[in-house]
């Protein structure tokens, strides 16, 4: 078996598999399906840093993959809910111009200098967390039909925007440090 291929490794790869499902859910109506699916695959979010943290199973593999499955499920999540009118496409405009800006600028600093670690900062994992939460609300929204739930999925999208376009002023500075010290 592959080094790469260990506990942590697994979960991410699960959380991977699972988002064409949970896209696919959505758009078939089938919200407690889609809000099901979703759980499991935030839960294998939790799980592979903890078994990569607890057990000492961190890998350069496991460390470019995680971000990249985070973001095809809730990039995923949101286009498929503003395919069904559910969120506004603004909102998914957002989410995808500010991954699409930091993966440019990765690309750029690979390509003209030797930084190589990128990792995650603090208000990209407190954007993510509202992301989340957003995604939920939305869906519950959705399966509930509350009244009180549509405000208040509506203050949590305002979040998750402001949040996701701070990580990416925070993302920029970032890299303006790195260059600096290269």
């Amino acid at each position: 078996m592959p080094r790469w291929f260990n506990l942590a490794n697994f979960f991410t790869l699960l959380r991977l598999v699972l988002v064409p499902f949970v896209i696919g859910a959505i758009l078939d109506g089938q919200t407690l399906r889609a809000m099901e699916l979703f759980a499991l695959a935030a839960a294998t979010d939790v799980l592979d840093g903890e078994a990569a943290r607890r057990l000492r199973l961190a890998t350069s593999t496991g460390a470019y993959f995680d971000p990249i499955a985070d973001k095809c499920l809730l990039s995923g999540v949101f286009l498929a809910l503003a395919a069904v009118r559910s969120v506004p496409w603004w909102f998914v405009v957002v989410v995808f111009g500010r991954d699409l800006y930091i993966l440019t600028a990765v690309g750029i600093m690979m390509a003209f200098t030797r930084v190589r670690k990128f990792p995650p900062s603090t208000w990209g994992k407190i954007s993510t967390f509202v992301q989340i939460a957003a995604a939920v609300t939305w869906m519950a929204k959705d399966m509930l039909g509350y009244l009180w739930l549509i405000p208040l999925a509506g203050a949590v999208l305002w979040a998750a925007a402001v949040l996701t376009v701070w990580s990416g002023v925070h993302y920029t500075w970032r890299g303006i440090q790195v260059l600096k010290a290269h």
